[in-house]
């Protein structure tokens, strides 16, 4: 599974290039999250994922998909791991969900 991530502090934002490719109305800033792609999912990151994305992503190149104080970089996990996004000031990275206590 690939997925799209920030790898520097600032956070994650896409360029207008992005936008235009995906055909989705300029935002000003280059969020995007699961409304953008019509998707109904308690992970709200699961758009991270969205097929449209990682091409879009992917033919433009990343240097020139990344927005603002970002760094976009597509990761590939196995598609059997459970998820999740750990970010600390905007610079993330890819967990795997594991039990923990205390």
């Amino acid at each position: 599974m690939k997925i799209a991530i920030n790898t520097c502090y600032g956070g994650f934002c896409v360029s207008k290039k992005v936008f235009d490719e995906l055909g989705i109305e300029w935002d000003g800033y280059g969020y995007l999250d699961n409304r953008s792609f019509g998707i109904k999912d308690e992970n709200y990151d699961v758009w991270r994922t969205n097929p449209t994305l990682i091409a879009a992503i992917k033919k433009i190149g990343c240097k020139a998909a990344s927005g603002d104080c970002a760094e976009i970089a597509i990761l590939d996990i196995p598609d059997d791991i459970k998820w999740t996004i750990d970010e600390y000031d905007g610079c993330e990275s890819i967990h795997e969900v594991h039990r923990s206590w205390g």
